[in-house]
């Protein structure tokens, strides 16, 4: 019995100031002002199979933090895209990715997931744009480029 109570007092001196630096760094957070959310991404292919994309995305204003990068619904796009790492410092991130397989995604799909911290009052505003859309021919195709915020997906 002493030994069990013994381990019991030893976890709760042990994760007390864990537990209390987790709330103190969750206060902080809420006191500056910092919320975290996603920006889901859509690009919509018309009639045309969607392969390979490219695009960019800019904060133009607000002060955001890109944290996580998250694929697509269709799975074809399913996994985490290809990223520039260096785009992230400058509040930008330029995303890319492409699939080899037939079964292709048509109209409109949720290509990527970007998950922001966001600080301050301010919500950002945000720039988006395609720098190549591609079928599975390696064709160019149109494709018109749209963001959702919030938890839906």
């Amino acid at each position: 019995m002493r030994k069990i109570t013994a381990i019991i007092l030893t976890s709760v001196c042990v994760m007390a100031p864990v537990v209390a630096q987790q709330s103190e760094h969750d206060d902080m957070a809420a006191e500056a002002g910092v919320r975290f959310a996603p920006l889901h991404i859509y690009l919509d292919s018309g009639d045309r199979s969607l392969a390979a994309f490219q695009f960019e995305l800019e904060a133009t204003t607000g002060q955001i933090e890109i944290v996580g990068v998250e694929g697509g619904k269709h799975k074809a796009f399913s996994e985490a895209p290809y990223y520039d790492p260096a785009a992230l410092a400058q509040d930008r991130i330029i995303i890319a990715a492409f699939h080899t397989g037939q079964d292709l995604p048509k109209g409109r799909t949720r290509i990527a997931t970007i998950h922001l911290q966001i600080a301050g009052d301010a919500e950002p505003q945000y720039e988006l744009k395609v720098t190549l859309a591609g079928d599975a021919d390696g064709n160019e195709i149109p494709a018109k480029i749209t963001f959702e915020k919030g938890e839906q997906k």
